[in-house]
């Protein structure tokens, strides 16, 4: 008796562990506040530059970037920090005063506040 209870207790935590894998191709998308192919270039950069982000596609007319990422690499908060830090809003992450204001003049989009 005592041994099946052990082999379900193992069996229970191999199923509990292979649930908590994470993807190394996680998708998702969300929106980023810009207004151009300059502010294009400037998101996808800032999302490139975070470590396990393998495509980065920002939409001018949808204002939403497609992201695919390594889960064990980085996290969607990461993702959406390192844009916000280029002067990008995200559903999240707001970027600083001082960071949007260093962008270039037809990037300043409309801030909801």
């Amino acid at each position: 008796m005592k041994k099946i209870v052990v082999i379900l207790l193992m069996l229970i935590s191999f199923v509990t562990v292979a649930q908590e894998k994470k993807s190394k191709n996680k998708k998702a998308e969300f929106n980023v506040n810009g207004n151009c192919e300059m502010c294009e270039k400037r998101i996808e950069k800032a999302a490139f530059s975070v470590k396990g982000v393998k495509s980065a596609d920002w939409h001018v007319d949808h204002h939403d970037i497609h992201v695919i990422y390594d889960e064990n690499k980085c996290s969607l908060a990461d993702i959406k920090k390192a844009i916000a830090k280029v002067g990008h809003d995200t559903e999240d992450f707001k970027a600083t005063e001082e960071d949007y204001n260093n962008l270039h003049g037809c990037c300043k989009y409309e801030r909801l506040k």
